[in-house]
């Protein structure tokens, strides 16, 4: 089953707008940047976070810590991904325990990423407050999850899916709405 192009529902601008609505958000939200920290859950909520960041150390002078999330040996789906999944490092450098944590991620689809993310996390230590921000909010829950931090809502069907590409991984920058094609 392949997947076409349906619509591009943000370009470079957009994304980097998105972020930083996010980031003054997240400032607003948590009374400054004390205590504060972000977690990008990898592949592309890693690059998603150190742009938060980046945007933060902007317009508030301050560096707050980022940190890499692999979520890998905590999904509900482990034996359906692959035989040998590939585990990646999770680097967090910094104690989470009584740390305000913002959870970063590109899609927030059926909630299942971030309840691994959440186990996987609560082993590393007990957060004072655990928040999540996302680039697209897809809807479909199967999970009781709600992001704190939408860049976009975009609500879709279930034969569609949200591609999100990033410089840093993908050479370019949009995001795509893709639609599974019969075969």
């Amino acid at each position: 089953m392949g997947l076409k192009t349906k619509a591009k529902i943000m370009d470079e601008d957009g994304i980097r707008r998105a972020i930083r609505r996010i980031a003054h958000e997240i400032v607003e939200k948590n009374n400054g940047v004390e205590n504060l920290a972000l977690i990008g859950i990898r592949r592309r909520g890693v690059p998603i976070a150190r742009r938060i960041a980046e945007e933060i150390k902007q317009f508030e002078g301050v560096e707050v810590p980022v940190g890499i999330l692999d979520i890998t040996l905590y999904r509900d789906d482990l034996s359906s991904l692959s035989h040998q999944p590939v585990v990646h490092q999770t680097e967090i450098n910094f104690p989470v325990t009584g740390k305000k944590l913002v959870l970063v991620d590109d899609v927030l689809y059926t909630g299942r990423t971030v309840r691994a993310a959440l186990d996987a996390l609560m082993d590393l230590g007990r957060p004072m407050l655990v928040q999540l921000a996302v680039l697209i909010d897809r809807g479909h829950r199967e999970i009781p999850v709600r992001a704190d931090y939408v860049g976009k809502n975009v609500p879709t069907s279930k034969k569609e899916v949200i591609h999100v590409h990033l410089a840093e991984i993908d050479g370019d920058e949009a995001v795509y709405i893709m639609e599974k094609e019969d075969e």
